[in-house]
């Protein structure tokens, strides 16, 4: 498939322990512009690349033995990891989506040319290869990127609220009910 009239220059290959600081890099980032405004200025502002790298080097490790959450990252040839997305099984033993899409960030630099789309096919096709033909991921509801979501083919599935931060978020669902069809019909497009 081919992604609708985009250029992606980014591969998408499992992250390795040296990709730590470059994912920090860029979660502080996304969370910094995507949630200004809509989380605490605090929460922001303290968060840490050291921190976020010592989580991510521990979600790494575990990720390259037989555990069930797998990492991916896109690796531009200029710029380094440009964004990370990470999936396994679905945490809500409750849902009937058996897979479940944990992160999925593009450092603003490098968003709206197709990436998220390349790296959410890219997870789809992890799920797939883990047995997982479902799929759900949560999103803030105040987040102004979940119609991504939606225009990739997710449906509406859930919302719930969250206590983070002593502040109560609301988060919505998206789901997808047949991941080789997602695939098929170029929502996500694979490039």
């Amino acid at each position: 498939m081919q992604p609708s009239g985009r250029t992606i220059i980014a591969r998408i290959r499992p992250a390795k322990g040296e990709d730590v600081q470059a994912i920090a890099d860029v979660y502080v980032e996304t969370w910094r512009s995507t949630y200004a405004g809509i989380l605490p200025d605090k929460v922001l502002i303290e968060m840490s690349p050291e921190r976020q790298m010592v989580m991510w080097a521990r979600a790494i490790r575990h990720a390259d033995g037989a555990a069930e959450e797998k990492i991916l990252v896109l690796d531009d040839d200029q710029n380094g990891v440009i964004g990370v997305g990470s999936c396994g099984f679905n945490r809500d033993r409750a849902s009937t989506y058996g897979g479940e899409i944990y992160t999925l960030y593009v450092h603003p630099d490098h968003q709206n040319h197709g990436h998220g789309e390349h790296l959410l096919a890219g997870l789809f096709d992890l799920m797939i290869a883990q047995g997982y033909n479902t799929a759900v991921i949560w999103v803030l509801a105040l987040n102004p990127s979940r119609f991504f979501y939606e225009i990739m083919g997710g449906k509406r599935v859930g919302d719930r609220d969250e206590k983070l931060w002593g502040t109560v978020l609301s988060e919505n669902a998206y789901g997808w009910e047949d991941l080789e069809v997602a695939l098929e019909s170029g929502r996500p497009r694979l490039g």
